[in-house]
């Protein structure tokens, strides 16, 4: 997507493009965090992969993390180049890679009743226009959709925000300050927001309500991939001293990251890991990112088997691994299989891939060959081909 871009399907790559291992890595990981959670939480209700089924929701954040910084240095590299950057262009390049794969799923939830089971789902509106993770009630179907609302409005305001900034001349200093008063404001909403909390008597379900799926509460990672793409584009002296240590930042990343699943599994819903939690796990999966995009780093050549292509397909495995394994475990059961059975486990996420897989190869595939055709880049003026590196494609 950006300076580091997604792969396009292998029929539109050029010899020119070179895979980044280490943001299919992270990409990878992050999928693979989240569908285990929702393993355990759907499907389980039980520790079934340990930790890392607990902790696994932080794959949202990874996710959010890799987007903001792929998106914002697509963005931003386009603002400098020659041919300028196209609002329009980039709007369009947006919905045709995220809306054809999440219509078709909601078509799903709408149209198939076993595909949404009991829970209850929202007006069509809601989920159209990307609102569903304002109040968003816990158990609702489709759920899991609030992300890629908050994604969704992020996509909209950014470049709105980019452009503004420019048009009116904005400093560097006045862009790293709105960065560091966003920060500052998320701590105090959610502050605000805990106290509210303390005094409710569903905590839990407040807590999710208002402050987990709230876009105010939530655009901790996000904010830091702009950040790092603000550094790459416009302080290429401090971003090269960053990516020189990328073994070193990775080192920092892990730890920064270790603490933060550490604090959250041992008090998840506490005063202080809900206001600084999320930061700090913002810095942790930033330090991974310049340790996953810098030249020479154990990470970056990190060539797990199965990665790049778990991270090609691992939009669509989200949207339809959760209706999937639900379902899939029910005729399990009844088949004598419990949800912790080993064969219901590898069918289970065997399932997750496939059916993500065939997502991805049914529908996303044509549209991204659409968009190569229709609108290949961001720019406003078309400029002669340039190289693209492989990575993570934000959801």
């Amino acid at each position: 997507m950006i300076g580091i871009f997604r792969t396009c399907p292998s029929r539109m790559q050029s010899s020119s493009t070179v895979r980044v291992h280490g943001l299919d890595t992270l990409r990878a990981l992050a999928v693979s965090f989240v569908v285990l959670h929702h393993y355990v939480l759907f499907v389980s209700d039980a520790p079934t992969f340990g930790w890392v089924g607990s902790i696994g929701w932080v794959g949202v954040d990874l996710f959010f993390a890799l987007s903001g910084y792929l998106i914002g240095n697509q963005i931003f590299a386009a603002m400098k180049s020659p041919g300028g950057f196209s609002l329009k262009h980039f709007y369009a390049r947006r919905l045709l890679r995220t809306l054809p794969n999440y219509w078709v799923v909601l078509a799903l939830y709408f149209l198939w009743p076993a595909f949404r089971g009991d829970a209850p789902l929202l007006p069509l509106w809601k989920y159209a226009s990307f609102i569903q993770n304002f109040a968003l009630e816990p158990g609702s179907a489709f759920s899991h959709s609030w992300s890629l609302a908050i994604e969704e409005q992020f996509y909209l305001l950014l470049p709105a925000v980019a452009l503004i900034g420019a048009a009116c001349r904005g400093s560097l200093r006045l862009a790293w300050t709105g960065i560091l008063l966003a920060f500052i404001a998320g701590m105090l909403v959610r502050a605000d927001l805990w106290q509210e909390m303390d005094a409710h008597t569903h905590k839990l379900y407040f807590y999710f309500k208002y402050i987990y799926y709230s876009s105010l509460c939530r655009y901790d990672e996000l904010l830091a991939g702009v950040a790092l793409a603000l550094l790459r584009n416009h302080h290429p002296g401090a971003w090269g001293r960053l990516t020189k240590h990328g073994n070193l930042m990775g080192l920092a990343g892990l730890l920064a990251c270790g603490a933060a699943f550490w604090f959250f599994l041992d008090d998840r819903y506490g005063f202080g890991i809900t206001v600084f939690g999320f930061p700090l796990m913002a810095l942790g999966f930033s330090l991974l990112i310049v340790a996953g995009v810098a030249e020479g780093s154990l990470l970056r050549n990190l060539h797990v088997p199965g990665a790049g292509p778990l991270a090609l397909w691992s939009y669509a495995i989200y949207l339809l691994h959760k209706p999937v394994c639900v379902m899939a475990a029910g005729w399990m059961a009844a088949h004598g299989y419990g949800p912790e059975h080993a064969l219901t486990i590898v069918v289970l996420l065997t399932l997750s891939v496939l059916t993500g897989w065939l997502l991805y190869r049914l529908v996303e595939t044509p549209f991204m060959v659409l968009r190569q055709r229709w609108v290949p880049g961001n720019a406003a003026r078309p400029a002669g081909p340039a190289p693209v590196q492989g990575g993570a494609n934000p959801m």
